[in-house]
């Protein structure tokens, strides 16, 4: 990518055509065109090595080896549960997270499926299907009185 952006910038394009063309923050290409090769490269090692929040939490891959359908959602409830001192948190922090140690140690999500199967018909009367809605009605006074109905 750097090799690139050095490359569309000698031939002339702006920063900003070079954002669009790559789908980055216009301040982005800016801040990686004006580094040099080798400041580049320590700036990629520093990221790969950088330490995360939930790092502590590591351990958990072993549930999510037992259970590899699990959501992020699922683990962010586990490590609350297991964890008095969890931090608050976003859930979009934890799914990164996941999605970082499932491709650490190779954990596939497996997709759940659900078995559908068709119910034989009964007899008349022994099977019914109930729609639930609601209404509110108005009064001469414009007050309201909501009504709770299945049909």
């Amino acid at each position: 990518m750097y090799y690139e952006f050095q490359r569309l910038h000698r031939e002339g394009l702006s920063y900003r055509a070079i954002a669009k063309a790559f789908v980055m923050n216009r301040r982005t290409v800016i801040k990686y065109s004006a580094m040099g090769e080798a400041e580049y490269q320590d700036f990629l090692q520093k990221n790969d090595s950088r330490s995360k929040l939930l790092d502590t939490y590591e351990s958990f891959k072993t549930k999510l080896t037992a259970h590899p359908a699990a959501s992020a959602a699922q683990v962010h409830d586990w490590l609350k549960e297991h964890n008095s001192n969890f931090p608050p948190i976003s859930a979009k922090t934890v799914y990164n997270f996941v999605i970082a140690v499932r491709q650490k140690y190779a954990i596939p999500l497996e997709e759940a499926s659900r078995e559908y199967i068709v119910i034989e018909e009964l007899p008349y009367g022994l099977q019914a299907q109930a729609d639930f809605g609601q209404y509110i009605l108005r009064n001469a006074e414009e007050s309201g009185r909501k009504f709770i109905f299945s049909s």
